[in-house]
């Protein structure tokens, strides 16, 4: 360690990489050791500001004025570095040119919308689970979390039916992305051309059908909501962050409860409690773990001063797990614990607009699988998923034993 890495201010400092092998795979111990050392650190290997602890993180997440997303919410800072893809319209924006589309996709993913999907996504997931059952030994991620989603958002938006393999390597490219250039990116880049070119096709007004999400969108931009340019671009949007987050989190649910069985045996009996289920996955083993942001103006944080143009970490699913927030069993998966309030969806102005989506399709699933499955049992030895910004399964062996 350098002088010239450390901060001006005494404040705490981690050499670890939370880009890492070891704290990609199982990052909970460092989450402990990040929230310990105070409610800002630094950093050094990244040399950029870190929050762990809920109170700062919610905060943040919220302050869209002092830490913004429009300087890219990933280490790359948008003022300095070109961008690997032009920036997303939600993502990657602030107010005002962030409200006006952001209310576009609100009038889109509107509660009404989700009343009309409820009775088809239910009746695709049971027949779903139906299918599964004749098989009972199965992957809860490949066969799945990596299925059902697939089957029912492509067509909610209104894509092609060619060409959907691409849409979760096109997802790993774009959350590794807001990571640093390691193995992980250099690996998502090497195929990326074909994958990009597929999304981007897909996005235009020709490719897509007239009754899904994405022709909502660009009826928006022949009212003059939005520009025929920024259309595709809201349609990129969904197709980036409503699939794998929701893949991953479909997977992270089936595994706490594969391993607390108690907590299927609760589940089972009350299928109702199939929303607050993926709810208290979403927060235990948050499929989002990490998102930055860029100081717009020096800001003291709980004590400490953060510098005008430096990057900050903030870590969702270190938030999610302090006993600060959550009380001293914060670590344990818990259906019936009163979760709201997570950041794994973020928070504030960028909080996801896609996530009623999501919470339909794991409460579809998850109350199939209740009314259907006794028990979930591993047959073997779970597999992580690596990704830079995301907390995943590449493989979940299970048998699903059946009424």
């Amino acid at each position: 360690m350098t002088t010239e890495s450390l901060p001006a201010v005494d404040i705490p400092t981690l050499s670890d990489d939370p880009f890492g092998t070891a704290i990609l795979t199982d990052p909970y111990d460092f989450h402990e050791r990040l929230r310990e050392a105070g409610p800002v650190v630094y950093l050094t290997r990244y040399q950029v500001y870190a929050m762990g602890r809920y109170e700062e993180v919610h905060a943040s997440l919220i302050n869209w004025e002092t830490f913004v997303s429009s300087r890219g919410a990933g280490l790359s800072d948008f003022k300095k570095e070109k961008p690997w893809r032009t920036p997303s319209l939600l993502l990657e924006s602030d107010p005002p040119d962030h409200t006006v589309v952001r209310s576009v996709m609100g009038g889109v993913i509107s509660p009404r919308t989700v009343r009309q999907l409820r009775t088809d996504f239910t009746r695709h997931a049971e027949e779903f689970i139906d299918s599964l059952l004749d098989r009972r030994f199965v992957d809860a991620v490949t066969d799945i979390a990596e299925v059902y989603p697939l089957r029912v958002f492509p067509d909610a938006v209104g894509l092609p039916r060619d060409g959907r393999e691409n849409l979760l390597p096109y997802g790993a490219l774009a959350f590794n992305a807001f990571g640093p250039q390691n193995d992980l990116l250099d690996a998502a880049l090497s195929s990326a051309a074909p994958v990009q070119e597929w999304i981007w096709n897909s996005c235009q007004r020709e490719a897509l059908d007239d009754n899904g999400f994405g022709a909502q969108v660009w009826a928006a931009a022949d009212r003059g909501e939005i520009t025929t340019a920024q259309a595709p671009l809201l349609v990129r949007s969904l197709l980036s962050a409503g699939v794998d987050t929701t893949v991953y989190g479909i997977a992270n649910t089936m595994h706490s409860l594969a391993t607390n069985p108690p907590q299927w045996a609760a589940l089972h009996r009350n299928p109702g409690l199939a929303k607050f289920a993926f709810d208290e996955a979403l927060r235990f083993e948050s499929p989002v773990q990490t998102f930055f942001r860029t100081a717009s103006k020096t800001s003291m944080v709980s004590g400490t001063e953060i510098p005008e143009d430096s990057k900050v970490l903030l870590f969702l699913g270190s938030a999610n797990r302090d006993w600060r927030k959550w009380g001293t069993n914060a670590a344990e998966f818990d259906i019936q614990r009163q979760g709201g309030g997570h950041v794994a969806f973020g928070m504030g102005v960028h909080q996801c607009v896609g996530q009623p989506i999501a919470r339909l399709e794991a409460e579809a699933i998850f109350g199939a699988l209740a009314k259907k499955v006794v028990r979930i049992e591993l047959t073997g030895e779970p597999r992580a998923k690596l990704n830079n910004t995301l907390k995943g399964w590449e493989s979940i062996p299970i048998e699903l034993v059946p009424l």
